[in-house]
């Protein structure tokens, strides 16, 4: 089974074909802090920034077995590809550093794991 994760900013609008999407703007956002601006989720800086906060640590531990449960299952389904997306407001910080987590959850499972940061090159 081929499994695709997308980041992307809700501000250029959601992906089109996609099985689950998950909204993180709820997450500390790393727009907000000047030295952390220009940079993307891709770096330790802003991934830490995102993911060892209360929330995201909170998110990540509810996100990762579900994640992982519904690939299981759409494997035991027989289903062919599986899409899921996961948006922040401008596809360069939350987003990725959430995606960039789930594809080190996915790597063990028997799947072709694709991925793609839709936005992330996109004005800061």
């Amino acid at each position: 089974m081929k499994v695709k994760l997308m980041s992307f900013g809700f501000k250029y609008g959601m992906p089109e074909e996609l099985n689950f999407l998950w909204d993180v703007r709820c997450l500390p956002n790393p727009h907000w802090v000047k030295e952390l601006r220009p940079k993307t989720g891709l770096e330790r800086e802003i991934s830490h920034y995102v993911l060892a906060s209360e929330e995201g640590c909170s998110f990540l531990q509810l996100l990762q077995p579900l994640v992982l449960f519904l690939v299981e299952q759409s494997i035991a389904a027989g289903k062919k590809d599986l899409v899921m997306a996961v948006g922040c407001t401008g596809g360069r910080h939350r987003s990725v550093a959430v995606v960039e987590a789930l594809k080190t959850t996915l790597q063990s499972l028997p799947v072709k794991l694709q991925w793609l940061h839709r936005d992330i090159e996109k004005d800061p």
